[in-house]
Formats: C-alpha cells, sequence, structure tokens
C-alpha cells in the first residue's frame, strides 16, 4: 500500500513540505482512497493561524482532499498520469469544524468523473468520525 502512495505522490506537483497527506491507510486505484494526516503543530503555518490557539487552516483540508483525489488519479492503471496535474475548480465546500495540534485527520476521495484531462472528485476530512470539510474539486493534467 506504501508503495502505491509513494508512486501516486512522486507524480503530483507538491515537494514533501506541501503535502498534508501522511499515510495511505486505503486505495483502490483511480477509484478513491483514505488517507490521513496528523495536525503535528510544528507547522510553519500554525505561527499565525492563529497565535497562541493554533488550528489548521480549513483551506489547507481541503488542500488535503485536492491531494489524495489526485494520487487516487494519478493511481489509475486505465489512464496514463498527467505530468502536471493541478486543482482548478472548488464546489460545495463547506469548513464544519476546526482541527488542532494533536489531532489525526481522516482524508477520504472518491473519483466522480473524468473527461479529456479533466477529473471531478468528492471528499471529506473527518476528525472523530465526523466530518469536518467537505468538497467537490476538479484536477486537471497536461
Amino acid at each position: 500500500m506504501e508503495d502505491h502512495l509513494s508512486l501516486a505522490l512522486r507524480l503530483l506537483p507538491h515537494g514533501p513540505e506541501f503535502r498534508f497527506l501522511d499515510r495511505l491507510v486505503q486505495l483502490e486505484p483511480g477509484v478513491c482512497g483514505q488517507g490521513e494526516y496528523l495536525v503535528r503543530g510544528d507547522e510553519h503555518f500554525l505561527r499565525g493561524h492563529f497565535p497562541n490557539e493554533p488550528m489548521m487552516p480549513g483551506v489547507l483540508m481541503v488542500e488535503a482532499i485536492a491531494q489524495l483525489a489526485g494520487a487516487v488519479a494519478q493511481s489509475d492503471p486505465a489512464h496514463a498520469p498527467f505530468p502536471a496535474l493541478r486543482l482548478t475548480a472548488l464546489r460545495a465546500v463547506k469548513i464544519l469544524g476546526a482541527a488542532i495540534p494533536g489531532q489525526k485527520l481522516v482524508i477520504n476521495a472518491r473519483i466522480t468523473g473524468r473527461l479529456g484531462n479533466l477529473i471531478q472528485a468528492r471528499g471529506t476530512v473527518e476528525l472523530n468520525d465526523t466530518a469536518i470539510v467537505e468538497a467537490e474539486v476538479t484536477l486537471s493534467g497536461s
């Protein structure tokens, strides 16, 4: 399983400093996946969001959904990976809660459609089995 994640992450444009997936828990290549991210507390963005009361920015949790969707899409055996996969659209984004240092996020993503170089996915970020972020993302590749 970790080999699938390593391969899929290498095909994403992000460097390790901007990854919000620590490990892949489940992967059905090209269909869906589940990953985890531990909010460690030493992330640079927590220093300013917010001083003395750090919390993971909701927009970065949406990014985690997009990254997992990208990893799922890039692992699809029926489609060659895109060398330059990018997040290009968001819909139906809901930020319903917050995460603080020490909490483990569970990220879910399911591919809902593909058309040419466009990939649509739906995902959630959960904390203690409760969705705190929901989003539909569109990725495009070239």
